[in-house]
């Protein structure tokens, strides 16, 4: 992680930890993006800081298909109209839709400008606002354009999970037990002890910590995913191609579950390419069945979801690029295989997550 991006705080008291934030990054203007669900469930918790009055709050519509070329025009409309400058400010209240897009407008309004992240949801808190990623979904295509642009502060309040329904903590989920599988086995194993039906949230907390210093290490060592960065893309490459076709079939997914699907298939190429063992594949994918159902496709979608692979981000040369496994916590970049395999891969996922 650049040294930008330094101030990732699990915070205790957010009044306290965000004026600490603030007065890092001297400004003329602050300004505050949210979405409509979070501006009504969230924003009422900042407008009690006596310190935020006055402070101009631009609300954009909730979910992914808001994150496009459009919404973003809105925003750098808005800061232009509100006479944002350089030296300005702005506070991203909200999931990983509002982080990302509201850090692309940062990092590109007049050339940029610095932000501050406060995820209120937990795909947010243990990925999206982490990392420095931002951008936009473009062309039908997921996080198309973007760039790599880290927060000035990034601060977690598990508190605002409160808020959060089932769905949305599993989406927020995966990406922790990502974080399991590319770490260590105990931490791992710990994960799938996880009942989502009966949340432990002090519990939560300290995964959601271990969450976070899994990513910052990584992110650290290649913040510009040259290398070891592309661990963070287990389960993606094949995840992202279930987003874009159920947005393609108008049937939009939570990432994160997209994402535990892309586990069982990834998991599954780890497998028969790279040893990852059989009865740790199967435990895994048994987690992910019982905790997010499964993507209903057929034979016929297979030419598409490869279609949707071969425009990822991470390949090179036309030839699609995978994170794979050897074992839980070794880790096997710049993967590759064949198309009959990843047919024989969407056949595996069809018979075991429909079992």
């Amino acid at each position: 992680m650049s040294k930008q991006e330094q101030g990732i705080i699990l915070s205790e008291n957010l009044a306290v930890n965000l004026k600490q934030a603030i007065d890092r990054c001297p400004h003329d203007k602050l300004f505050i993006l949210t979405d409509e669900h979070t501006s009504r469930l969230c924003t009422p918790r900042l407008w009690k800081i006596g310190y935020l009055s006055g402070m101009k709050e631009f609300v954009i519509g909730a979910g992914d298909t808001h994150k496009t070329l459009d919404t973003l025009a809105s925003i750098w409309t808005w800061l232009s109209n509100s006479g944002a400058t350089r030296h300005s400010l702005l506070l991203n209240l909200g999931g990983g839709m509002v982080t990302d897009l509201g850090g692309f407008a940062a990092a590109t309004f007049k050339r940029g400008f610095p932000y501050i992240n406060i995820p209120t949801t937990l795909l947010a808190m243990v990925d999206a606002s982490v990392g420095g990623k931002t951008g936009i979904n473009f062309n039908g295509l997921k996080n198309e354009i973007g760039v790599f642009a880290p927060a000035s502060s990034v601060l977690i309040d598990v508190r605002f999970l409160s808020s959060l329904d089932h769905h949305n903590l599993l989406s927020g989920y995966a990406e922790m037990l990502k974080h399991g599988l590319i770490s260590t086995e105990s931490h791992w194993a710990e994960l799938l002890r996880f009942d989502p039906k009966q949340v432990d949230y002090d519990r939560l907390h300290e995964w959601i910590g271990k969450s976070v210093q899994v990513k910052k290490a990584i992110v650290e060592q290649d913040p510009f995913e040259h290398g070891i960065r592309k661990a963070l893309n287990l389960g993606h490459t094949v995840g992202h191609a279930f987003e874009s076709l159920a947005l393609k079939e108008n049937r939009p997914v939570l990432h994160g579950y997209a994402v535990a699907w892309g586990l069982v298939c990834e998991l599954y190429l780890s497998h028969i390419q790279t040893g990852f063992p059989v009865n740790k594949m199967m435990q895994t994918i048994r987690f992910i069945k019982e905790n997010y159902g499964t993507f209903d496709m057929n034979c016929q979608h297979y030419e598409t979801l490869y279609e949707f692979m071969l425009h990822d981000k991470k390949n090179a040369a036309g030839t699609i690029n995978f994170t794979l496994l050897e074992d839980v916590g070794r880790i096997s970049i710049n993967q590759t295989t064949d198309r009959e395999t990843l047919y024989g891969m969407f056949d595996f996922y069809r018979d075991c997550i429909s079992m």
